[in-house]
């Protein structure tokens, strides 16, 4: 489940089947409309109420056809389940072309789309991308197909019906977890792969968690940490740390579990025949809401380093546009680590990664190298590093803070949240404390 699966290929040319074959074959045409009503009550939950898409999988230079599904329902006269009124509708897809209007780097001095998302960026390209690729953003226009009679047009715009709840959302087949937790969207995943070798498909379908406020950043090369930037990611390397991997994509068993009444992504991977990695996904607490965990407990034929990232942030000042340096809390900007943690702020909010097992995971704010974030061209990743030896086995419980700028207050708010870290549930704390695996 990425945006092919509903805005750039498979529900969106359903549905215009369905609206252009629905008097010469009628059944068919009310089977893919019946898909799109149940694909809706997932898919809403791809978009924040900002009207920002979470940015997952590949294909990403298409832009604003990430709402393309969205306006093949009004094309093919889907009217959806509640809470997905026309209104509704309209507003995920009005919001979200609001928001690319003010990514003001997406033209070349000659007018046309660039390659990449919010800037010229050929980084995350695919090699099938060419210079008319940007253009498939065009099939989020087929709304303009409908007269201004129709619902679509005529209805009052609605905000997202889930602004103002808390989600933690299990989808089974794409093994994803939707999340609306203080006032942040995202998803925590694991299973998804592509059938080929994609370009930067760690990055685009391996990480542990996607947002809607923090773009996922893809390598930039195979060379140090700064240029595999494991944002969102556990990076491992057998090389003193020239060559780290990353989870490249479903290449283990995945299942979602239910523990307390909270959905739990569990995961596997095997980086090298001797070394595996088990790994829980948590969704956020009610009393800790920005922050969700990422269990792992690794066992190990040799010695490696280990790095793990939380989310990237504008890496920047805004007074001179120079590095970020030390934090300043009274301007909210800036970073800070120790031996278990690591945090970074800056105008697209407050980030950062924190061990709550271990008494020592030393903590860092990589430099990510420039143009590896889809949205910012420069950025910091909060990153926590320990190093294990052969023979082995490690549990560590990775905490994950984020805050976007987009919630008001966000600047009176980080510092609380922040020194609040989150608990282990118990039933993880059996696993974690060895009394059963």
């Amino acid at each position: 489940m990425d945006y092919y699966s509903g805005s750039f290929a498979i529900q969106y040319l359903q549905l215009l089947y369905a609206e252009l074959a629905k008097d010469t074959d009628p059944t068919q045409a009310e089977e893919y409309k019946n898909r799109a009503r149940q694909y809706a009550l997932d898919f809403v939950h791809y978009f924040d109420p900002e009207g920002r898409a979470i940015t997952f999988g590949r294909s990403l230079t298409y832009r604003w056809a990430m709402v393309a599904f969205w306006g093949a329902v009004a094309f093919a006269d889907v009217e959806l389940p509640a809470p997905l009124s026309w209104g509704v509708v309209k507003g995920i897809w009005l919001r979200n072309l609001r928001w690319w209007t003010t990514q003001q780097d997406i033209f070349q001095p000659n007018g046309m789309l660039s390659i990449g998302f919010s800037y010229p960026n050929t980084y995350l390209a695919e090699n099938y991308n060419s210079p008319g690729s940007p253009y498939w953003c065009m099939l989020a226009f087929a709304p303009l197909a409908k007269p201004a009679s129709h619902p679509f047009w005529s209805s009052k715009e609605e905000p997202h019906p889930f602004a103002d709840q808390r989600i933690a959302r299990p989808l089974p087949h794409p093994r994803h977890i939707v999340v609306r937790s203080g006032g942040h969207s995202f998803l925590l995943s694991s299973g998804q792969s592509c059938h080929y070798a994609l370009k930067n498909t760690q990055a685009k379908y391996g990480k542990f968690a996607y947002s809607a406020a923090f773009a996922y950043s893809v390598s930039t090369g195979s060379y140090t940490l700064e240029q595999f930037v494991p944002e969102s990611s556990l990076a491992m390397s057998d090389d003193g740390g020239e060559i780290w991997k990353m989870r490249r994509a479903h290449n283990g068993d995945t299942e979602i579990e239910s523990h307390d009444g909270v959905p739990v992504l569990v995961s596997s991977m095997k980086p090298w025949h001797d070394v595996d990695v088990l790994t829980y996904l948590v969704p956020p607490a009610e009393d800790t809401p920005n922050w969700h965990l990422r269990v792992h407990r690794i066992r190990t034929g040799r010695d490696i380093q280990t790095a793990e990232g939380a989310w990237a942030v504008y890496g920047m000042r805004e007074s001179d546009g120079r590095n970020l340096t030390e934090l300043n809390e009274s301007i909210s900007e800036g970073g800070k680590a120790d031996s278990t943690s690591a945090f970074a702020a800056s105008r697209t909010g407050a980030v950062g990664i924190a061990e709550l097992a271990q008494e020592e995971r030393t903590g860092s704010i990589l430099l990510s190298d420039a143009n590896s974030n889809l949205v910012e061209a420069r950025t910091v990743l909060p990153t926590i590093h320990k190093d294990l030896k052969a023979g082995s086995s490690t549990w560590f419980v990775t905490a994950v803070y984020a805050l976007p700028a987009s919630v008001e207050g966000w600047k009176d708010q980080w510092k609380a949240g922040w020194e609040k870290k989150p608990t282990l549930p118990t039933w993880l704390q059996s696993k974690v404390s060895g009394r059963w695996d």
